[in-house]
């Protein structure tokens, strides 16, 4: 089912902060589609399927936005089971299907779907894909098969504010750790794809992301953090985090 073939009832955004994410949720809502709902996954550290860096900053990047904001805690999560990805993204997916199920008995006309930030990630869209099957709800995903570059340009042009949160690739050393996703930066990103194989907006996990501000946020999410650095991978330690 596609989005165009839903008439009624209401979004879900599937958001994590990051820049996929966001930019599905900014997409659906320059389309008029009637997102009532924004649904963070905080997941445990070894996460198949979600975003894990920082989703407790979602809640600023909510009351922003301005769209009731939905959690889903580590404990309703199986124990990971790194010895088979699959299982374990099956295991990681049933308890979003649960909620999003329960959900859809509360809301107007229904759930009309979901929004969905992979570029990708075959892994995780086939499993989004199945699950609104079941819920019989549609999938949006405007990043979807979309060039990289051009889609972090977009990001660009639609002034977004993006601050690089975790990096775990070759190419990417400590300075990266709270760099600006700005047109520099991805041009450096463009650079280490050709010469290491980095995906330029790190669907791979290279990179995570968090969007400060766009257009469809109220007020801008001003962060201070520590680096932590761990000799081929690092991320920032957030201190404090306020809506400016």
């Amino acid at each position: 089912m596609s989005e165009d073939e839903v008439d009624d009832g209401e979004w879900v955004s599937l958001f994590s902060g990051g820049k996929d994410s966001s930019w599905a949720l900014y997409e659906a809502l320059e389309a008029d589609m009637n997102v009532t709902r924004l649904l963070t996954v905080h997941p445990s550290e070894d996460s198949y399927m979600y975003h894990v860096p920082a989703t407790h900053l979602t809640s600023l990047a909510a009351e922003s936005i301005g769209i009731e904001h939905m959690n889903l805690e580590p404990d309703d999560f199986d124990a990971p089971n790194a010895v088979d990805a699959g299982a374990q993204g099956d295991a990681e997916l049933e308890p979003l299907e649960r909620a999003l199920r329960d959900l859809a008995a509360d809301l107007d006309g229904g759930l009309a779907g979901v929004t969905a930030g992979a570029i990708e990630s075959e892994f995780q869209t086939s499993r989004i894909e199945a699950m609104a099957d079941r819920l019989g709800c549609a999938v949006f995903a405007p990043l979807w098969g979309e060039d990289p570059i051009e889609l972090g340009e977009a990001m660009l042009d639609a002034d977004f504010e993006i601050t690089i949160l975790q990096v775990a690739a070759y190419g990417l050393d400590e300075s990266w750790l709270g760099r600006t996703l700005d047109r520099d930066a991805l041009a450096d990103l463009e650079a280490l794809n050709d010469e290491y194989g980095v995906h330029p907006l790190g669907e791979g996990g290279e990179f995570e992301t968090f969007v400060t501000d766009a257009p469809h946020m109220d007020q801008p999410i001003e962060l201070a953090y520590d680096t932590v650095w761990e000799g081929n991978r690092g991320h920032v330690e957030i201190t404090d985090a306020r809506l400016g």
